[in-house]
């Protein structure tokens, strides 16, 4: 099983990093945060898991062991799959999906893209007592992290991370925040920010 890749970062897109070790690029799939840190050039460590399928083998980064770990009981959940894991994942922290799971914050959980009510029900039953308790420092309302436009801040960092300068990653935010209402999901509204840029 592989636990970590380390090597020199390749190539970093919206949804995946390519990084090169011993003169092959291996592709990870990754959360946005995950990806804002990593840029090409730059030899990085990224704490990894390989799902085996029976047509496929995917590998999925994490900007840290927590992350990874959590990834992996987030799966145990019926219906929860790795794609699915890595949304959650994209829109909620290791520390505000334990929140979330400990107060019952539904609301929260539902700002996933692809989790009803019913499956953040689920998840709530299947999950309590299992991911351990939340980091301190992290104790502030899963609900208002996760508010109105919630995704900002992670598409900020995301922008930045590939490459993008300030001025023009908060223009094109705020182009996309204006078009669009709070529902957008960090992965759509990482990709509307980049479409906005590549116009310009």
């Amino acid at each position: 099983m592989i636990s970590y890749v380390r090597g020199q970062v390749a190539q970093v897109s919206s949804v995946a990093a390519v990084v090169d070790v011993g003169g092959i690029g291996l592709e990870l799939f990754c959360s946005p945060t995950t990806l804002a840190a990593l840029r090409p050039g730059d030899v990085a460590t990224v704490s990894a898991r390989m799902i085996v399928r029976e047509d496929s083998l995917t590998l999925y980064g994490f900007s840290d062991d927590d992350e990874r770990d959590v990834f992996d009981v987030l799966q145990t959940v019926s219906g929860v799959g790795p794609r699915l894991g890595l949304a959650i994942l994209a829109v909620l922290n290791p520390d505000q999906i334990r929140q979330a799971v400990a107060t019952e914050d539904l609301v929260a959980l539902t700002k996933v893209p692809g989790v009803g009510r019913k499956g953040a029900a689920r998840m709530v039953l299947e999950l309590k007592d299992r991911l351990g308790p939340a980091s301190l420092g992290h104790s502030a309302s899963v609900t208002s992290a996760v508010g109105q436009h919630a995704w900002q801040p992670q598409v900020h960092a995301a922008l930045i991370g590939l490459g993008w300068n300030v001025k023009d990653a908060e223009a094109a935010i705020a182009g996309v925040a204006s078009d669009n209402d709070d529902g957008l999901d960090v992965g759509t509204a990482l990709r509307l920010s980049l479409q906005r840029l590549d116009r310009g």
